[in-house]
């Protein structure tokens, strides 16, 4: 008999086949997408000398991250499929690890983001009307030499041999020979038309603690420029702290609430709830965005969770039916505290208020985002709702859906507890 690593196709086209009919629809997606190479990674002794062979399902490094803390769920379903597939073929063993396609990348290390002209220029337009110091406490050779080998870069004072030199003269000997704002038009540091990651940089390092110690002072910086990097897909964020003050980083967004959609996603994969999975994609891409964007589609998804769970158990509800109607019928048709326990009523009815609120959450913060959302004239003072609010908003709708689904997965639909209506009194359900 072949071993069934001289020809793994099959093998996989059949557990691809297992996990679409199962409704395992992300696990039999990657199955079909990944490239795929068998090796024999180890052989155990004291089973007979048995062959231990990996199968390496490799998919690009943007899609390994998206998959989070799923990675490990698909493998485990990947794996008891190809368990049944093999077990008639071999006595080897077979299991599949998903890992990051690696390739060449010679540029790497350049930024992918581009900050547009029009964004610098309207953060270097702010720093100007508020005539921010951009070196803070330090002088301005101390700040630039934190960021360019001024040594390396030429004077544009003949009686000087490089950068440092030339802006110790005529900023510090003669300060009034260039004015305050002069790094922002020098073409040696090219802040306007540079590389992006140098113009991050030199944000970051404006609000570091050591050039700008007032805690307030450089929060009040990292949320101007926010509102015109997030647009370009950036943003800066914590990265640790010194002496108490926060050191920010430059960070491309997609990455905040990574856990919580995670979870949302294995979630929506549990239902095969497609148009959840669509909600879930908007939602990660406004976090930072477009906060309002996504507290508003938290609640959609919420809402989603909700009709999904009640057309797969037969509940028939009016299409009219807003979030609280439905949370209400969720919570009547599953029972959310397990029986025997004491004060079983009570418990039910503190678990009920705990879903209330969760889905109250969302609802009240769409209800803001209704307030301060687009669309609505706004006057110079305005400040719209932040990702923070968003994040909020996400946690709180995934915790929901990741509660009930559970409680859904764990009460056969055919529990005739719920099942038996009362004598005289039509059944709440349609057939299933």
């Amino acid at each position: 008999m072949a071993e069934p690593a001289e020809d793994f196709e099959p093998y996989l086209a059949t557990a691809a086949e297992m996990l679409s009919t199962e409704g395992m629809n992300a696990a039999a997606e990657l199955l079909r997408t990944a490239a795929s190479r068998v090796e024999q990674t180890g052989v155990d002794n004291w089973n007979g000398s048995t062959s231990v062979w990996t199968v390496f399902l490799e998919i690009e490094p943007a899609a390994y991250g998206q998959l989070g803390d799923r990675k490990v769920g698909i493998e485990q379903q990947i794996n008891k499929r190809l368990e049944a597939v093999l077990s008639g073929h071999t006595a080897n063993w077979y299991s599949a690890s998903i890992i990051p396609h690696v390739t060449p990348r010679p540029d790497w290390r350049e930024s992918k983001g581009q900050i547009s002209q029009v964004a610098r220029r309207n953060i270097i337009d702010g720093l100007r009307l508020d005539n921010v110091a951009w070196s803070g406490r330090l002088e301005e050779v101390e700040f630039l030499a934190r960021l360019f080998d001024l040594q390396r870069l030429p004077s544009t004072d003949s009686r000087f041999s490089d950068a440092a030199g030339d802006i110790w003269q005529h900023r510090v000997n003669n300060p009034m020979d260039w004015s305050d704002d002069w790094i922002y038009g020098d073409s040696r540091f090219d802040l306007m038309g540079g590389p992006s990651d140098t113009f991050l940089r030199f944000l970051c390092e404006l609000v570091h603690p050591v050039v700008r110690p007032d805690k307030n002072e450089a929060l009040q910086l990292v949320q101007q420029f926010n509102d015109q990097l997030r647009p370009e897909g950036w943003h800066l964020v914590e990265e640790e702290k010194i002496a108490g003050r926060p050191r920010y980083v430059a960070r491309p967004l997609g990455l905040s609430g990574g856990r919580a959609v995670s979870r949302a996603r294995t979630v929506a994969d549990a239902l095969d709830a497609g148009w959840m999975q669509k909600e879930i994609e908007r939602l990660e891409n406004a976090v930072d965005r477009d906060p309002a964007l996504a507290i508003g589609t938290a609640k959609d998804l919420v809402e989603s969770c909700c009709k999904s769970i009640l057309q797969k158990r037969g509940v028939a509800v009016a299409a009219s039916a807003g979030l609280p109607d439905l949370t209400k019928a969720l919570a009547k048709e599953l029972r959310l505290v397990p029986e025997g326990i004491s004060d079983e009523a009570r418990g039910a009815e503190t678990v009920r208020l705990i879903l209330r609120n969760l889905s109250g959450l969302t609802h009240y913060l769409a209800e803001l985002r209704g307030m301060y959302g687009s669309g609505h004239g706004r006057d110079g003072r305005h400040r719209g709702l932040e990702p923070r609010h968003a994040r909020l908003a996400v946690a709180s709708a995934v915790a929901f859906i990741d509660f009930v689904s559970d409680t859904h997965h764990r009460r056969p639909i055919g529990d005739e507890e719920r099942t038996t209506p009362n004598p005289g009194q039509p059944p709440n359900r349609r057939p299933s």
